[in-house]
């Protein structure tokens, strides 16, 4: 997004939101392992691929939040 054009409380807003989304995933990713006794061996196949997938997703959603942060940090 352009950074430029937005005011300050846009991109707080922005930085906000990839808080939450960082945040969900990453209780997805908790309920998910604790749903197989709290360790990530039990998990099937598709368990460990659902896994996966959300760990790939939560590490571009906490990129997004750092590269954010940095942003406002950097005015």
């Amino acid at each position: 997004m352009n950074t430029d054009a937005q005011s300050p409380a846009e991109r707080a807003r922005e930085y906000q939101q990839s808080v939450i989304a960082y945040e969900e995933l990453d209780k997805q990713i908790d309920n998910l392992i604790q749903s197989r006794g709290g360790v990530s061996e039990n998990l099937s196949d598709e368990d460990y691929a659902h896994y996966r997938e959300l760990a790939d997703l939560r590490d571009l959603a906490y990129n997004r939040m750092k590269t954010l942060e940095r942003e406002l940090l950097d005015e």
